[in-house]
């Protein structure tokens, strides 16, 4: 199953392929196929984070701002042979953090809806 994200649509994502706290708009549609995720983590921004965007300005995310954190499978990770100047291996998995600001809490409830259905409580 694929999840398709919409352009301008009030949300933000962050991914490895950004610099640490770096934050940008959705502003193409695209696709991320449910089936090579690993981790889902949902959870709720308690009190304001300032994140920068692409060319580097502040900006604030408001408490109550909600996140969607899916983390790829290992067949969608990078090794990095060199650790803080020290020779071994680190396997680091892509990830994708969709931040749904306050205002847009129906897209949240209807993605995370739709994530839920494939989940198996026990």
């Amino acid at each position: 199953m694929f999840i398709k994200i919409k352009k301008n649509c009030g949300i933000y994502m962050e991914h490895n392929g950004l610099e640490k706290q770096h934050l940008v708009p959705v502003t193409s549609n695209f696709l991320i196929n449910l089936e090579q995720v690993a981790e889902v983590s949902f959870y709720t921004i308690k009190e304001k984070k300032v994140r920068y965007d692409l060319e580097g300005h502040e900006f604030d995310i408001q408490p109550h701002t909600r996140v969607i954190h899916l983390q790829m499978a290992y067949a969608y990770a990078m090794l990095k042979e060199n650790i803080k100047g020290n020779k071994g291996r680190l396997v680091e998995r892509s990830y994708y953090k969709l931040y749904f600001t306050p205002e847009e809490a129906g897209q949240y409830e209807e993605l995370r809806g739709r994530i839920e259905e494939h989940v198996l409580n026990l």
